[in-house]
C-alpha cells in the first residue's frame, strides 16, 4: 500500500502542462485515460483512502492542473435564479479543501497524500467499472456490519477485498 510517492504520472499526462480552466473530470488527459478504461477515483469522503489501497497495477495519477470553481447563485423572492457568478477558488479555499482530506487521511493512520494529484483507477476482478467495485465493497461491508465510512475497519475490509480481487485477475 502506498501513495506512489516516488512514482511518475501516467505518460499521457506528460504531454500537457500549465493550469487549465477546466474542472478535473473535463481535462483532456482525463478524457483520454477514460477512453483507455481508467476512471477518476471517487471524491466522496468515505473513499479518501482508496488510491492508497487500490492495487498498484490498476491505479495511476496525473498532475492536477484543473481549476476548482466557486459558484454563487442569486435567487429572487420566488426562488428563481436571477444571476450566477463563477470564480476560481482562491488558494486558501483550495488548501481548506485539502486540509479536510488530509485530516481524514491522518485519522486513518496513513501517511500524507502527495499534493496536486488526480487519481484514476481501473476496475479489478470480474467488475467492469469502478462503480461496480464500489457497490460490491459497500455490500460486503453491510454484510459484515462495517459502516462504509472513512474508518480503519472499512479501510481494512476494502484493502483485503481489493487484494483478493487483484489476485484472482
Amino acid at each position: 500500500m502506498s501513495w506512489d510517492e516516488d512514482g511518475t504520472p501516467h505518460p499521457l499526462a506528460q504531454r500537457r502542462s500549465g493550469r487549465s480552466e477546466q474542472e478535473p473530470d473535463r481535462l483532456p488527459e482525463v478524457r483520454e485515460l477514460e477512453a483507455l478504461g481508467w476512471e477518476p477515483a471517487p471524491e466522496e469522503a468515505a473513499w479518501v483512502f482508496l488510491p492508497y489501497v487500490w492495487p498498484p497495477a490498476d491505479r495511476t495519477w496525473i498532475p492536477d492542473r484543473s481549476t476548482h470553481w466557486a459558484v454563487d447563485t442569486v435567487l429572487d423572492g420566488h426562488g428563481h435564479i436571477t444571476d450566477v457568478h463563477a470564480e476560481p477558488l482562491a488558494g486558501p479555499d483550495l488548501r481548506g479543501l485539502d486540509r479536510e482530506t488530509d485530516e481524514a487521511v491522518a485519522a486513518l493512520g496513513l501517511p500524507p497524500r502527495p499534493p496536486g494529484r488526480l487519481w484514476l483507477l481501473r476496475p479489478v476482478g470480474r467488475f467492469t467499472s469502478v462503480a461496480a467495485v464500489l457497490d460490491h465493497l459497500r455490500g460486503l461491508a453491510a454484510g459484515r456490519g462495517v459502516d462504509p465510512a472513512a474508518s480503519a475497519a472499512f479501510m481494512e475490509l476494502v484493502r483485503a477485498e481489493l487484494a483478493e480481487l487483484a489476485a484472482a485477475d
